[in-house]
């Protein structure tokens, strides 16, 4: 049988007359210290913040509310400008997976004057970081790849995928079927009461964008201002979330390369975009013959595009720098030299070629999984990547590649059809390679009462209070502050170098 793990209870509580979560919205938190222990980094940050943290009980199945439990955990830094409070700004950083407990603090600086007017609430979602942990025992952090050449590497893939579901089954059998979206909104619900508060406001980056959506629907009453930043097409989330950004991971590798060229003095890797280019796609060769050896790990064809993509995300030149240098040591390692990877491919090959992140790959994936119903027949997949051909060797092959979804049992709920009406601020970068701006052209296209901030020519992935564009700061901010959305969209020009 599979083994799985203990999922603590609470003492069953009577429910208040019709309704069956009252126990769980009238519940007493217990504010305490953020910090674990004297390592604990998150932690001091938030304590020297201000912060508090407590841990919010939810039911394991909102269908059985008298059945297990589970834990959220969660901080706060609470409004100082009392007489003219707001309410509570819950935070989602995406993923899905990706802890949210720790942002408090830079959200808070973010929003400057008006920040005092708020409770900041960070979250980490059911099976996230501090909360009861979902574990697969995996032995990577990412359920992502590269098909690898022909046939064979596909299959190795096919089988990479479902060793990785099988995991799933066995060693976190109980708690997977109750990891979707659906259920992290009901929480939120949970926590808004539980907080005492009738409405809250929401700030919400990538995965966290949909989760908005999907509270907003499910609890159109208790939403206040909304905030999406880094917006998902409804329409196109689900288990290959990746299809449809092979174009914009493109375009952002050729403005890296530009930079890496204008920048051939710090890192060597050709003085023109095409020089810069023709070296990425040499490793990618080189990785595809024989795994190149960087310390302890070696990467192949199926890992290094991947480490690619992960270099994309942000435009800055610290995040450009440390692409240029795993490149460059890419490269050297392809030339048959002994490398020690530089900190950001060390990290980035740990987490693809480790379980140290089995936590964060498990959760991300019970959670696409359990949303959205992926295609189960693996000749689904092999055809699309033959129908993407070979014009794009590094991107399409990640996007179309099959994953542990494939093997998936299917979701317990149907996606939620996202209300047309909500009155949301989205923001987006034009070259944001993760959620496309076409993807948020679309959600705003749909909801007419919304408005759109347009950071432009910025190849970047998450805006307000990351990027460092004070017009795109200022204009959330307005909107935080007074709950009157701008007249008419909004485009902000990149700021110079």
């Amino acid at each position: 049988m599979p083994t799985t793990p203990a999922v603590p209870t609470t003492p069953a509580v009577p429910a208040a007359a019709g309704d069956p979560l009252a126990r769980y919205h009238h519940q007493h938190l217990h504010w305490k210290s953020c910090r674990l222990g004297p390592d604990d980094t998150t932690g001091k940050e938030l304590e020297q913040a201000g912060a508090q943290c407590a841990d919010v009980t939810v039911p394991l199945d909102y269908a059985r509310p008298a059945g297990r439990t589970i834990t959220v955990a969660l901080s706060r830094i609470r409004a100082t400008d009392t007489a003219h409070r707001v309410g509570a700004l819950q935070l989602n950083s995406g993923g899905p997976g990706g802890q949210t407990i720790g942002d408090p603090p830079w959200v808070r600086k973010a929003m400057k004057d008006v920040g005092a007017r708020y409770d900041v609430v960070g979250v980490d979602p059911r099976f996230v970081g501090r909360s009861t942990p979902l574990d697969c025992e995996w032995p990577t952090g990412s359920m992502f790849r590269g098909a690898g050449g022909g046939r064979a590497g596909f299959d190795r893939m096919m089988a990479f995928s479902a060793d990785l579901a099988r995991r799933c089954r066995t060693h976190a059998g109980a708690l997977v079927p109750y990891a979707t979206t659906r259920n992290t909104a009901r929480d939120m619900d949970v926590i808004r009461a539980a907080l005492g508060e009738r409405r809250i406001s929401y700030l919400g980056y990538s995965y966290g964008s949909y989760l908005g959506q999907v509270y907003a629907t499910m609890f159109p009453d208790r939403t206040d201002r909304v905030v999406l930043d880094g917006v998902i097409d409804p329409g196109r989330y689900g288990p290959r979330l990746l299809r449809g950004t092979e174009e914009a991971n493109r375009n952002a590798l050729r403005d890296w390369a530009g930079w890496a060229a204008a920048h051939d003095a710090a890192y060597g890797l050709g003085r023109t975009r095409s020089a810069v280019l023709a070296i990425v796609d040499a490793v990618r060769s080189a990785a595809a013959r024989t795994p190149l050896r960087l310390g302890a790990h070696r990467v192949d064809g199926h890992i290094l595009p991947v480490v690619v993509f992960n270099g994309l995300s942000q435009d800055n030149p610290t995040a450009y720098g440390d692409l240029a240098r795993a490149v460059r040591d890419l490269r050297r390692a392809a030339e048959g030299r002994t490398v020690a990877p530089s900190s950001w491919l060390a990290g980035t090959l740990d987490f693809l070629l480790t379980g140290h992140d089995s936590t964060y790959g498990s959760a991300q994936t019970a959670i696409l999984c359990g949303d959205v119903a992926a295609p189960r027949d693996p000749e689904t997949y092999w055809r699309d990547l033959r129908r993407a051909g070979s014009r794009d060797k590094l991107f399409a092959p990640v996007a179309n590649d099959i994953n542990p979804c494939a093997f998936w049992d299917p979701p317990r709920e149907r996606p939620t059809p996202i209300r047309g009406d909500l009155p949301a601020l989205l923001v987006n970068a034009t070259g944001d390679p993760r959620t496309t701006f076409r993807g948020a052209e679309t959600v705003h296209r749909n909801w007419p009462g919304s408005r759109l901030v347009t950071l432009l020519g910025a190849d970047q992935h998450a805006v307000y209070g990351v990027f460092g564009s004070s017009c795109v700061d200022a204009t959330v901010n307005a909107y935080l502050g007074t709950g009157r959305l701008p007249a008419e969209d909004v485009g902000c020009a990149r700021p110079a170098a």
